[in-house]
C-alpha cells in the first residue's frame, strides 16, 4: 500500500509463555494496531515469543533493523520469568543498572500502598543504561525505550496507559489510515478473479478479502485501506458497479 506520506513502520513483539500456552488471550495487539492506524503508522509484523533469552534478543535485533519502531509487551515484572529488560540490555550491548528515577518511583508507590519494596519488586527498577523511561500511571514501575524499541508491560490496563499517556505523544503523526468495507453475499471464490484485477488497477490501496460463514448468509467482506478517502471511494464504486452488473447482492 503506497501512502501519501513517507511510510513509518511498526512491529509488535509479544513476550510470554502464557500467550503461547493459550492460558492468556492477548488483546494488546488489537489495541496497538488500532492506535497505529489512527496515527498513520503501518503495522508490518507481529511476533510472539517465549520467555526465552535467545528468542527475545534475536527478535529484538531483527525487528529493530527492519522497522521504524518496535513495541514489546510483557516480561518487565518482578518474577523470575520476567527477563525482557535483561534481554534488551544484551541486545544493544548495554548494562542493566538500577535506575535512580525508577527506584524513587517504586519507593514512593509502595510506601503509599503500605507494601514492602522487596528484592523482587526492586528488580523492576533495573533498566538498561541511557534508556528513556516510559511513565506508568497505573502501577508505577516504568517501561523504557532503547533506540527504536519501546518496552511496555504485558497487563493490558497498564500497557494501554503507558502507550496513550507516554508513548503515542512522542511518536510522529502521519495521515490517519482509513478503512472501509463492502459486504458481499457471495463466496470469495466467485469474485476472486475480479478482485485480482481491482487490486492490480488500484495498487496504491490495500484490498483484503475475508470470507464469512453465518448460515444462511455465506459471503465475503472486502476491506479497503488507505490514507485518502476519495481513492478508497473510487475503488469501491468500481466494485459496486461490477457487483450490480453481475447481479450480486451487497451491502455497504
Amino acid at each position: 500500500m503506497k501512502l501519501l506520506n513517507k511510510k513509518t513502520t511498526a512491529s509488535i513483539l509479544v513476550i510470554g509463555n502464557e500467550i503461547l500456552s493459550g492460558k492468556t488471550q492477548d488483546i494488546n495487539i488489537n489495541f496497538l494496531a488500532k492506535r497505529f492506524s489512527e496515527i498513520g503508522h503501518i503495522l508490518e509484523e507481529v511476533r510472539i515469543v517465549r520467555d526465552n533469552k535467545y528468542q527475545i534478543i534475536k527478535s529484538v535485533k531483527e525487528l529493530s533493523k527492519k522497522y521504524s519502531n518496535v513495541f514489546t509487551t510483557g516480561g518487565i515484572g518482578p518474577t523470575h520469568d520476567d527477563i525482557t529488560a535483561e534481554c534488551i540490555a544484551k541486545a544493544f550491548n548495554r548494562k542493566l543498572v538500577l535506575n535512580k528515577i525508577a527506584h524513587e518511583l517504586l519507593k514512593n508507590h509502595y510506601k503509599k500502598t503500605g507494601t514492602e519494596l522487596n528484592e523482587s519488586r526492586l528488580k523492576m527498577a533495573y533498566i538498561p543504561n541511557n534508556s528513556l523511561l516510559i511513565n506508568n500511571s497505573v502501577s508505577a514501575a516504568p517501561g523504557f525505550k532503547v533506540k527504536n524499541v519501546w518496552v511496555m508491560a504485558g497487563v493490558p490496563k497498564i500497557m494501554q496507559a503507558m502507550f496513550l499517556e507516554a508513548v503515542e505523544p512522542k511518536l510522529s503523526k502521519k495521515n490517519k489510515i482509513i478503512s472501509k468495507s463492502v459486504k458481499i453475499l457471495k463466496p470469495e471464490g466467485d469474485i476472486a478473479v475480479f478482485l485480482t484485477k481491482l487490486q492490480k488497477n488500484h495498487k496504491y490501496l490495500e484490498i483484503g478479502s475475508y470470507p464469512f460463514y453465518k448460515p444462511p448468509d455465506i459471503g465475503t467482506t472486502i476491506i479497503f485501506r488507505h490514507t485518502n478517502d476519495k481513492k478508497i471511494d473510487n475503488a469501491i464504486k468500481v466494485l459496486c458497479k461490477y457487483l450490480t452488473k453481475a447481479n450480486i447482492q451487497f451491502l455497504r
